[in-house]
């Protein structure tokens, strides 16, 4: 029987995040004075960004994914190579992709689930040879980002329904599915399977895993990684 392995990405595969991608986007616009105005506002909000991400993921994607309003969706796309060269590449824990090979290798068919942009990771779900990813998309209008995000968001409990979709289309009971995540708003997420893990772990989560007992992992070095 298949069984599916859901992954989340910032903290938990990668030490980067959509404001490190964001602002690599931003640095290499065409208009020079457009990426100097753009990442000085960036520069400007990160406090604000700071404050909705530990209030909520929800509402920090979605006023975070605004500064990409006006950005061509073609320059976007042709930019995804380089992104991940250049920034996701080099931010990969050691231990996440053998760790993605081994439940591969198990029997699990493993699913990318990030608030990410979806042409952001695009590459990365190639490299890793997820088969299904869950992403948020921008809208686009006449070839440009509106800053408004297709809905459903995917954050928080959402997440949690994209995962219970998917194992409804591929015939797989919850319970015989895995996922990692770093984030105690990603709670909900690992409650949803059979076979959670904490990977690196913020305190929060780190606190509900020793409760519950589920495996806590740690990417960051090069150590082998026990999945189960």
């Amino acid at each position: 029987m298949a069984r599916l392995a859901f992954y989340d990405l910032d903290g938990t595969l990668v030490s980067g995040n959509v404001v490190e991608r964001y602002a690599f986007f931003v640095r290499h616009l065409p208009s020079k004075v457009r990426a100097i105005l753009k990442f000085s506002k960036l520069l400007a909000s990160l406090p604000l960004y700071a404050g909705l991400d530990f209030y909520s993921r929800g509402v920090f994607n979605r006023v975070f994914f605004r500064a990409y309003r006006g950005m061509d969706e073609g320059w976007l796309r042709s930019m995804e190579a380089a992104l991940f060269q250049r920034v996701i590449l080099p931010s990969l824990y050691p231990g996440a992709k053998p760790l993605v090979d081994c439940d591969r290798a198990a029997g699990f068919h493993p699913v990318l689930v990030t608030g990410e942009l979806d042409f952001a990771v695009a590459p990365l779900a190639d490299y890793f040879g997820f088969e299904a990813v869950v992403a948020n998309s921008l809208i686009f209008k006449n070839g440009a980002a509106t800053g408004e995000v297709a809905q459903p968001l995917v954050a928080g409990r959402e997440k949690v329904g994209a995962i219970l979709r998917l194992c409804r289309e591929r015939g797989v009971a919850p319970s015989d599915c895995k996922a990692y995540s770093d984030s105690f708003s990603d709670a909900p997420m690992l409650e949803s399977v059979g076979y959670p893990a904490a990977v690196n772990p913020d305190r929060r989560l780190r606190r509900v895993a020793a409760e519950r007992g589920w495996p806590i992992l740690d990417l960051k070095g090069n150590h082998h990684v026990r999945t189960g």
